[in-house]
């Protein structure tokens, strides 16, 4: 017992993230908003609900989000946005079928009769 409070080295950390929450939260609720509404609207134009509308809704948000600051952040922020979906789906493909492997039927064996 030093007389030094354990807790005094985390107390910048957690004022600091107290502070950027509200931020932080508004700034992935807008996200998350537009990509929505980016998805949605390509599963009504193209009526089919497949990996390329998030992919391309990803796109779409990238470029909407960042269209402020010009056209060459847009376009940037454009193709990282559908890089990064394009790899979160491949990720979910490749997870659905490592799971589908577990369910895949089995024939079972027949004990021989002789």
């Amino acid at each position: 017992s030093s007389g030094i409070n354990a807790e005094w080295p985390l107390r910048p950390g957690t004022t600091s993230v107290k502070v950027k929450a509200p931020v932080l939260g508004g700034n992935f609720g807008t996200w998350g908003l537009t990509f929505a509404a980016c998805d949605c609207t390509l599963i009504y134009l193209r009526n089919k609900e497949d990996h390329w509308n998030s992919i391309t809704a990803g796109a779409a948000t990238g470029g909407l989000l960042s269209i402020r600051s010009g056209p060459q952040a847009a376009v940037t922020s454009a193709i990282i946005g559908g890089v990064l979906l394009a790899m979160i789906e491949g990720i979910s493909i490749a997870l659905t079928r490592i799971g589908a492997e577990q369910f895949k039927p089995v024939m079972p064996t027949l004990p021989d009769a002789a």
